[in-house]
């Protein structure tokens, strides 16, 4: 246990989240407890991750884990351990929600995208169908996340682009997708900003400058694709083809690269495949899936294709994650890592009250908002 380590996850403490305070100290290690002298609460040493407050064996959770990321089936995991159905559900709800707590600490941060594409997928639930829009960063192969909709709408886009717009910095990019005509209005309505004029009132937006839109439409007979229309409907030809040639280095406009992450999605969601009777009984269960699935593959998997040439260690090659090749970690990350990672609750905020603060108000922002 090393309290220099951790921070206080209590939401009402003014100094939640900040590490290297010197005010943790260690309640009980036999109980593997902190306690923070600012608010005098105790907290385990698993508050915040996906095993808090977790009775069984660690190890035999993130070997569940770890199968279920990798497209076990459930009852096989029952079968091989002779664990209950229910305690197997309840780890990959766990290890969802731990994922979507890391992707957006992590990767819905704005950087530079240089290209990104966008596909959908449809998903057999039982009595229905549902659509799943992914979305991936071209360079580093990074999924940037996705949406879960009834329909195949301008909504789910809507939301799908809203995260593409939480990742990207204002510089050059590409944006590859479908012939979805919900794209093109999503990401122009999502990719403003505001034009300050410095008097009263909303003011005007503009698009971004150096967004390129690029649409790939293919043409089926049956089941078989007999065309392939590749259209620029934003931006300039020039731009589109230094974009492309930076990003992937050869080819043209296509959705190739996400049309290859949607396959650890099919072969590790079973109601995700073209032909199966597998069924997703509840969207929840089906969102928990994308984002360990998805996370896994960002932070725990070493990419073919990012690997760079060994020059440490003898080593003919150095594995990359998306994750290492966009620069959110230096190494790769076990999955046992990735369900112990602590989140860090947002920075507090002194409350706005009118009037002068208290003696006492000032103290706190002087001691934990410097």
């Amino acid at each position: 246990m090393d309290p220099k380590a951790v921070f206080c996850p209590n939401l009402a403490c003014p100094a939640r989240g900040q590490v290297g305070r010197g005010t943790i100290v260690i309640h009980s290690q036999q109980e593997q407890r902190y306690k923070w002298n600012q608010c005098g609460r105790t907290f385990a040493a698993t508050s915040g991750t996906a095993f808090d407050r977790l009775r069984t064996a660690v190890d035999l959770v993130v070997l569940g884990v770890t199968l279920l990321a990798h497209g076990c089936p459930v009852q096989a995991i029952v079968a091989a351990f002779g664990v209950d159905e229910r305690p197997v559900v309840a780890w990959q709800a766990r290890a969802g929600a731990q994922g979507e707590r890391v992707h957006q600490h992590l990767v819905v941060q704005p950087r530079d995208l240089g290209q990104v594409q966008a596909d959908e997928l449809c998903v057999n639930q039982q009595g229905q169908r549902v659509w799943m829009a992914l979305a991936i960063q071209v360079p580093t192969r990074r999924w940037l996340g996705g949406a879960i909709s009834a329909t195949r709408d301008g909504r789910l886009i809507a939301q799908l682009v809203a995260t593409i717009r939480a990742c990207a910095l204002g510089r050059p990019l590409l944006i590859a997708v479908d012939g979805l005509s919900s794209y093109v209005t999503a990401i122009q309505a999502a990719f403003r900003e505001p034009i300050p004029t410095g008097r009263r009132g909303r003011p005007r937006l503009r698009p971004w400058n150096d967004i390129g839109i690029g649409q790939v439409i293919k043409h089926r007979a049956g089941r078989r694709v007999v065309s392939v229309t590749r259209r620029i409907v934003q931006g300039r030809a020039t731009l589109v083809a230094r974009l492309i040639h930076q990003t992937q280095g050869h080819g043209g406009l296509n959705t190739a690269y996400i049309e290859r992450r949607n396959a650890p999605f099919r072969a590790r969601v079973a109601a995700l495949g073209r032909r199966t009777r597998a069924l997703a009984r509840r969207t929840a269960t089906l969102e928990a899936g994308m984002y360990l699935i998805g996370t896994v593959y960002n932070f725990c998997t070493a990419h073919d294709s990012l690997r760079l040439d060994g020059i440490i260690g003898g080593h003919k090659w150095l594995p990359r994650t998306p994750a290492m090749a966009a620069g959110l970690t230096d190494h790769c990350w076990s999955v046992q890592e990735l369900l112990a990672y602590r989140v860090p609750p947002p920075r507090w905020t002194p409350p706005t009250r009118r009037g002068r603060p208290s003696k006492e108000l000032q103290r706190l922002i002087a001691q934990w908002c410097s």
